[in-house]
């Protein structure tokens, strides 16, 4: 029903925002997440879901729309509701979260706070086929664009890898080392291979 909400940011705190629209102020519950990618600048735009129960209508706050279609995925699982979701958005980041289905990791996913073994592999159960359908479909939107990272990835096929597990290699290089060129992802990664 809202798809958006644009706006004054009026009032923000890690759990919530207060967005003034046309001199009505909406309350939106975010994660983490997004409280981390809120801008400095008074006028945002933020991508909602309204949650509609007997009780209450919710705002949830998303500045990517990829954090939004997690949140929505997440939804669709048996046991989790939206402040699970949001706990989950709020411990991992939107990738790592689509990382830990497509790959299985129960692990990952049942480090967060709330969520037990049983539930961590009915997420993945759930979710691992839309994943990894969505992430082939829209890779670029899921995946930051790194061009370095690109250019190894491409180097490794080149030399015979599987794209696969190279990709896995090449992520976990770029997340700690974001500003690693190219040869160095490329001669880290050979030695994980």
């Amino acid at each position: 029903m809202i798809a958006h909400l644009q706006g004054k940011l009026t009032e923000k705190s890690p759990t919530h925002i207060i967005i003034d629209c046309g001199g009505v102020g909406y309350h939106v519950n975010i994660s983490l997440h997004t409280y981390s990618l809120l801008p400095n600048t008074d006028f945002i735009k933020v991508y909602t879901h309204l949650q509609i129960k007997e009780d209450a209508h919710t705002l949830f706050g998303f500045i990517e729309k990829s954090e939004r279609e997690i949140f929505r995925l997440l939804l669709s699982v048996s046991g989790i509701g939206a402040s699970i979701a949001r706990t989950m958005l709020s411990s991992l980041d939107p990738k790592q979260i689509t990382n830990a289905i497509a790959s299985a990791d129960v692990v990952t996913i049942q480090s967060i706070k709330g969520i037990g073994s049983k539930t961590a592999q009915r997420v993945i159960l759930d979710l691992k086929e839309k994943v990894l359908k969505l992430y082939d479909l829209d890779e670029v939107s899921m995946s930051q664009s790194n061009t370095n990272r690109d250019e190894a990835l491409s180097a490794l096929e080149v030399l015979g890898f599987v794209r696969k597990t190279s990709e896995k290699i090449i992520e976990k290089i770029v997340k700690e080392d974001p500003d690693a060129s190219v040869e160095t992802i490329i001669k880290k990664a050979l030695k994980n291979l």
